[in-house]
């Protein structure tokens, strides 16, 4: 069950007694069948930018604009507490439409697990607006969106934290354990995960009145989440500790005080994830130098790559950024990129349309 804190400085805490091993809700096995209340639903789930530099796999936030939709309806062609994928277009028609080795399948059966769901049976169609491999946490924008569709479909009983676990349970098989994306996708803003035995979850907010973008430079270039994991160091420095964990501390300082050039500061300031996945993205040390040079006041990788993020308080430059980057990208890269300037998504994955039986 979630518990909602207020504190001083305006955090939300989500707390879970559910373990990494245990993949339905403890609060789910007294839970009675809830029934449908709409025929069919439409779900959203936004980008995110995971780990912030020196926040790896604790740190991430949702952008606004781009993002997964998922389509859930109830269908008496499918097993009774079951779901079927019936179409998957945008970005994603590479994708198995299984959906035991679909991200959005996989948090949706884990939604229906959760509610007891054994009556009916429903089918799940996925547009993919992000593309993969692009870190901007694609598996986790599907894995929230078809989390949400279910949960909404059947009268929203479950909580956020179960909805993370949800897609923690997809995440896990696609990707790895890790909530720095699919926590945000579905919470929006800011999140800290304190803690994954239990899931402990900390909402950041930053102030409504200061104004933050995010520029985002994704490269015509796939990096898969697996590979870049396997290039990271096994053990680091005591040196290297100190300095992340400091950076960590004032990049979370920075988010709740809305301080966008602090922000930014410690967004570029790792030294131990970064250094070793720069090098297998072509041209990113030249993106990273052309954003600073452009003002960008930090830069860094978005997730495990190929995107890189850079940060601002002016949607003009950020525009200017964006096409620095794009240029680098080519430049000492070879690789065309695109470049979008976008807000913190402070809402997070979201009903978009329903059908009431």
């Amino acid at each position: 069950m979630a518990v909602l804190c207020h504190s001083p400085l305006n955090l939300k805490l989500f707390t879970s007694s559910s373990s990494r091993n245990r993949n339905v809700n403890p609060s789910a096995h007294s839970r009675s069948e809830p029934p449908p209340v709409f025929t069919s639903v439409k779900s959203f789930a936004p980008a995110t930018v995971a780990n912030l530099g020196p926040g790896f796999d604790f740190l991430g936030c949702a952008v606004d604009g781009i993002g997964d939709f998922v389509t859930l309806r109830l269908d008496p062609n499918v097993h009774p507490g079951e779901v079927s994928i019936s179409d998957i277009s945008g970005a994603g028609k590479k994708l198995r439409r299984n959906p035991r080795w679909n991200c959005a399948g996989i948090a949706a059966i884990s939604v229906m697990k959760m509610l007891n769901i054994r009556s009916v049976g429903l089918t799940l169609s996925l547009h993919k607006g992000l593309p993969l491999g692009s870190g901007l946490g694609s598996s986790a924008a599907s894995a929230a969106a078809a989390a949400v569709a279910v949960n909404e479909l059947f009268g929203r009983p479950l909580t956020l934290t179960d909805l993370v676990l949800a897609g923690l349970d997809s995440e896990s098989k696609v990707s790895g354990y890790h909530a720095d994306n699919v926590a945000p996708a579905i919470m929006g803003g800011f999140v800290l995960i304190r803690s994954y035995h239990p899931l402990e979850l900390i909402q950041l907010n930053f102030p409504h009145e200061k104004n933050l973008f995010f520029v985002l430079a994704n490269p015509e270039f796939e990096a898969p989440t697996k590979k870049m994991r396997e290039a990271l160091p096994q053990e680091i420095t005591m040196s290297h500790h100190i300095w992340n964990c400091s950076q960590a501390g004032a990049l979370v300082a920075s988010v709740l005080l809305g301080d966008v050039s602090g922000f930014g500061k410690a967004l570029s300031s790792d030294k131990i994830v970064e250094p070793r996945r720069t090098p297998l993205i072509p041209g990113m040390e030249g993106v990273k130098k052309a954003a600073m040079e452009a003002g960008a006041f930090g830069c860094t990788i978005s997730g495990a790559g190929p995107t890189a993020v850079a940060v601002t308080d002016n949607e003009e430059t950020g525009r200017e950024i964006g096409q620095r980057m794009v240029e680098a990208f080519l430049e000492h890269g070879k690789l065309k990129a695109l470049a979008m300037v976008k807000k913190l998504d402070r809402i997070g994955a979201r009903l978009v349309s329903s059908q009431p039986i």
